[in-house]
Formats: C-alpha cells, sequence, structure tokens
C-alpha cells in the first residue's frame, strides 16, 4: 500500500474479516479510513457496495486477508473468488526455498478458479533465497518480490493482535522501511470492474440528532462504515475520550466502543468527573450503546478495581480467549419487521451481571453473546455491524 502512495496513487485498503487492529496499520499506511469486507457480518450486498464505491474514488484496491486463504467459511478465497480479485500470496519463506513455489502452486491450485496476482516471499535471507524460490516458481505464478527479514520491522503484539498505530511511535517510519526494503517496482495488480450495487434507500432516522462517540487509547474498536452510516442515517457525530475529558459533550445520545479500558484502569478510575457526567446522562435517559470493553468500563469493577459503576455486575479478563467469531444478534421486531444485526465478538472477558438479556447473539456453534438493556444503556460483547440493519441500529441511539 504504501508503495503504491509513495507513486502518488489513490490507494484504498481493506481488510477482510471483523478485525480492528489491522485495519489502523493499514490506515497509517494509506492515510485512508480502512473499511471491513466479511461476507458473514458484512453481507454480499455491502461489499458489493464498498468497492464499487472505492473503484470510483481510487487507483488501486488493496485487501488485506485473514488468517489462511481457506480458513472459514466465507473465506478471504470466497471474497477473492465472488468479486474476480486476484490474490496474492504472502509467503513466510524463512527456512526453505524451493518449498515456498510448491506451497504456492498448492494454494492456488486448491481453487483453479482464483486469479493468480503472484508470489511475495517474506522473511528471506538473502538475494541468493530468492532467486532460488522465485526461478522454482511456475511459469503461470508471477514473482512480485521478496522481503528480507529485519526484527526492525516486526511490530509488537498483545492478546487481542497487534499493538495500536497510534501506540507504535515510529508506525511510519517501519512502514516506509518496509516498503523501501520490498522495492518500488512492484506491479500493478490486474483491473478488476466491480458492477454497481442496487440503491438502498435509507430513512434518516437519526436526523437532527448528535452522537458523541468515545475515541481514545482505551475505546477505539469502531467500523468506519458504522460511522458513514450513522451520518447517512442524519446524525452529527462528535468524539470524546473518557480517558482526557472531565465530562461529556452535548450530545442526544452516547456510544463506547470496545477498546483496552483494563488498560488504563488507573487513569478511568481518577476521572471521577467523567463519572458523574455518564451518570447524569443516564439519569436524563441518553441511551447509550457499550459495546465489549465499553461494557466492561460502565460495570461495577473490572478485574476488581472500581469503575464507571452504571452498570450492575463485574467483569475479569480471563487468560483464555471467551469469545470469537461472527454472530447475527436477535432483537424484538421493529417497524420494519427486520430484528437482526450482524456482529462480532472477539475478547478475553468475562462479565458477571444478573441483568436481564433482551437479545442473543447466534454463532456458526449455537448461542452467542447476550445483549444486555439497562435505565438507557444497551450493552454486550457484540460489535455490531450497523450497515447489516440501518434501522435497528438507529434504534441504539433512540429513546
Amino acid at each position: 500500500a504504501r508503495i503504491y502512495r509513495n507513486r502518488g496513487l489513490r490507494v484504498q485498503a481493506f481488510k477482510c474479516g471483523p478485525d480492528f487492529i489491522d485495519g489502523m496499520i493499514l490506515e497509517a499506511a494509506t492515510g485512508k479510513p480502512v473499511y471491513n469486507l466479511d461476507l458473514g457480518m458484512c453481507g454480499e450486498a455491502d461489499a458489493q457496495r464498498l468497492l464499487h464505491q472505492a473503484a470510483q474514488d481510487n487507483d488501486v484496491i488493496l485487501l488485506e486477508g485473514v488468517m489462511g486463504l481457506y480458513d472459514g467459511k466465507p473465506s478471504c478465497a470466497d471474497i477473492a473468488e465472488r468479486f474476480g480479485i486476484p490474490v496474492a500470496l504472502v509467503l513466510n519463506a524463512k527456512a526453505m526455498a524451493q518449498t515456498a513455489a510448491a506451497i504456492a502452486y498448492g494454494l492456488y491450485s486448491f481453487r483453479p478458479a482464483l486469479q493468480r496476482a503472484g508470489v511475495i516471499a517474506n522473511q528471506v535471507g538473502s538475494d541468493g533465497h530468492a532467486k532460488m524460490i522465485k526461478e522454482a516458481l511456475p511459469a503461470d505464478i508471477p514473482w512480485l518480490g521478496a522481503m528480507k527479514y529485519d526484527a526492525q520491522l516486526s511490530l509488537p503484539e498483545r492478546h487481542l493482535g497487534l499493538h495500536l498505530a497510534q501506540e507504535i511511535t515510529d508506525i511510519d517510519q517501519r512502514i516506509e522501511a518496509a516498503a523501501q526494503l520490498l522495492g518500488q517496482d512492484m506491479p500493478l495488480p490486474p483491473a478488476v470492474h466491480f458492477a454497481a450495487p442496487e440503491q438502498q434507500a435509507i430513512t434518516p432516522l437519526l436526523q437532527g440528532k448528535t452522537i458523541a462517540v468515545a475515541q481514545d487509547a482505551a475505546f477505539c474498536f469502531t467500523y468506519q462504515a458504522n460511522l458513514d452510516l450513522l451520518t447517512t442515517l442524519g446524525a452529527n457525530i462528535t468524539f470524546f475520550s473518557p480517558l482526557h475529558d472531565a465530562q461529556l459533550p452535548a450530545a442526544d445520545a452516547y456510544w463506547l466502543p470496545g477498546g483496552y479500558p483494563e488498560l488504563h484502569l488507573a487513569q478511568l478510575q481518577r476521572n471521577h468527573n467523567m463519572r458523574e457526567s455518564l451518570h447524569a446522562a443516564v439519569e436524563a435517559n441518553k441511551p447509550i450503546l457499550a459495546e465489549c470493553g465499553g461494557m466492561l468500563a460502565l460495570g461495577e469493577r473490572l478485574n476488581g478495581q472500581p469503575v464507571f459503576g452504571l452498570l450492575p455486575g463485574h467483569s475479569e479478563i480471563q487468560p483464555k480467549l471467551q469469545g470469537l467469531g461472527t454472530q447475527h444478534a436477535t432483537f424484538p421486531v421493529t417497524n420494519d419487521g427486520k430484528a437482526t444485526i450482524g456482529a462480532h465478538t472477539f475478547h478475553y472477558g468475562r462479565f458477571e451481571t444478573d441483568l436481564p438479556v433482551i437479545a442473543q447473539g447466534k454463532g456458526k456453534y449455537g448461542a452467542g453473546e447476550a445483549v444486555y438493556r439497562h435505565q438507557s444503556i444497551t450493552a454486550s460483547f457484540l460489535h455490531f455491524y450497523f450497515p447489516s440493519n440501518p434501522s435497528l441500529a438507529a434504534q441504539f441511539f433512540l429513546s
């Protein structure tokens, strides 16, 4: 992405799957907000709309995969085949040479319908190492380049994945160094035509409403498509920081998305004015949507420490993963009869509460995450994907 951007090309990056953090790294590389493509959570029509729009405004579209090419259902390969997108394989070539070419051949042959963009060999040891891989590739698999191993380019990780882009102070320098290491002669991918989607009529249910969204190091997991939809629904979006601001901004509704409140407990506890401001918002019956880390921060205690205390219950971060995957949550029927919304869960938290469950997520293996309602607060471990049901998403922010 940075290589193409350095050439003066307009680059739009997408993240396959529901992940937030990788998209932040891609945003640092492209200088543009990144959108997610997930045929399970977002739906095929949404993916078509996003790709078609990106094609109107950009020279290059790049999709970063998730897990392996064929992992999951739907997989990255499913997205590529459905929209005719060529697949570039990025292979870890450490401690192998010709075998990397065999792996590339096997991956492409596993589904012959996939278009072959070519191979990038990662973590090669030398120019000679890269040459062995290149020469072993079949003639119908293009060679795109190689990246030599450089420990300085590795990005730090923790329990939910990479560190946030904003936490890596030299992120831009690392991306630029990686681009220089890969080389500036990366060929352009083949052109792809994305058909225009059917126009979706969206009623401006939030016209004239102001929605304040928490955005800082503790609360940062928001889909750009969600923010776009709120604007399309007529809302005015403003942002605030539960870590740094003394009070909530004036708004009709509030949204605390997921993030890492457990890493910022001391600072959250010191912000007594924000706690009082949140309590005042609930007393004024202002709708609040709290997702995952946002929900944990609104509870009484997190990891044994007092937090904002708006939701009866306490939470603990567990050593093992507690929730992962795409889910669809079904709510009581709305005016247009649509009661289900796509969502994603990925967390290590456990929330103990006696709050009534107003909706239930459903995943691949049965019952999923609960959705709770307390006073004016809607809370869940789920990260909702608003465009999958615009009218239902609007209800989160209406009294």
